[in-house]
């Protein structure tokens, strides 16, 4: 005789369809996530090696939903680099008579 597990049977089925969706809507979200850590790299390069001020108060630049971007100071290199893990990563370098500059370059 079979014995027949609704429970573990439905958690399955719940679980892939909870995976197919987190997959469907990382990928649908990537360009926008692009542009926010573009612009997040680009802001905070600015603040840091244009306007001069400390990365804590760069901080405060940032627009509201902007919290789950990582930021990354490469000082040698007037680099910042802007992340949000396994979706987008994009750096900004300040460059004499140009400023701050996205990478990679098109």
């Amino acid at each position: 005789m079979k014995v027949k597990r609704p429970f573990l049977t439905a958690t399955i089925v719940i679980l892939l369809i909870l995976l197919v969706a987190a997959v469907t809507y990382a990928v649908r979200m990537k360009p926008t996530i692009e542009l926010g850590v573009g612009y997040g790299a680009h802001v905070v390069c600015s603040c840091r090696y244009i306007g001069g001020r400390d990365m804590e108060s760069c901080y405060n630049d940032y627009e509201p939903g902007m919290e789950m971007i990582s930021v990354a100071e490469d000082e040698e290199n007037k680099r910042i680099t802007a992340s949000v893990p396994l979706l987008a990563s994009r750096s900004a370098q300040f460059r004499e008579g140009l400023g701050c500059v996205l990478e990679p370059l098109p």
